[in-house]
């Protein structure tokens, strides 16, 4: 049996690491891009990941724990593969719907009518198919008055609304979500929760990220828990946030 060959959805990473830098003026130069493994280190460099390995099978609902600055919303870019890892390999059987740094692909001068048309197409959905989706798109955005307002007018509520709303009538196997459930008021959160439930039923994979505990266990099964770059915990959700609680003196 092929092991390279995986169904949608499967997600597989192997010794993951990124490396950032600090201070931006620190550029690298000609021996650092060559020097491979063993160039020098700068002072001003440091993983946010390192030596990172898990996989998930299709249909998984992953929560991803840690405090802040632990390298949860890096590990999703590196899974959307907008971003690249300095170490290591992230290999991704299908597209992604990345609900993370949620209002940072629309055009701001483009009117909400055509960021709709804009992003679902490049997210592969045809002209007939955002057509068909279309007023139900701007129906969960609760945007129909709204439609050829340019987006830069939109409240902030109003983006993250419509990128959820866009975002989720995706078709992709794997659904990427960084706190995007903690803006928003009761109502639409309420509307969020129903759909992702409603996308778990239908077999999608999830990687979750959230500091909401009742989130991570009413969404997710399993856990991984970051801290320090690191990959401490891969448990079923309820040991990894037990773990954590424990770890950093949260109440449960």
């Amino acid at each position: 049996m092929d092991a390279e060959v995986r169904p949608e959805g499967a997600i597989s990473v192997r010794d993951l690491g990124i490396r950032f830098t600090r201070n931006r003026a620190a550029r690298r130069n000609f021996k650092d891009l060559f020097g491979g493994r063993t160039r020098r280190r700068r002072p001003d460099e440091f993983w946010p990941l390192r030596n990172v390995s898990f996989d998930v099978a299709p249909g998984e609902a992953i929560g991803v724990v840690g405090r802040n600055g632990q390298g949860k919303s890096t590990l999703l870019k590196l899974v959307a593969q907008v971003m690249l890892p300095d170490e290591g390999v992230v290999s991704v059987q299908g597209g992604v719907a990345p609900l993370i740094e949620i209002t940072g692909g629309f055009v701001n001068d483009l009117t909400v009518r055509d960021n709709v048309n804009l992003t679902a197409g490049l997210h592969g959905m045809t002209t007939r198919e955002i057509a068909e989706r279309f007023d139900e798109i701007i129906g969960f955005a609760e945007l129909e008055k709204f439609v050829d307002t340019p987006y830069k007018h939109l409240s902030s509520g109003m983006k993250v609304r419509l990128a959820f709303a866009v975002i989720s009538r995706l078709e992709e196997p794997i659904i990427l979500v960084d706190e995007v459930l903690a803006v928003g008021d009761a109502p639409f959160k309420a509307k969020c929760y129903t759909r992702i439930e409603e996308l778990l039923a239908g077999g999608r994979t999830l990687f979750f990220v959230s500091h909401s505990e009742k989130d991570l266990l009413r969404f997710c099964t399993r856990g991984l828990y970051l801290d320090k770059g690191r990959l401490v915990l891969d448990a079923p959700i309820r040991e990894v946030v037990a773990r954590y609680n424990a770890d950093y003196g949260v109440k449960g």
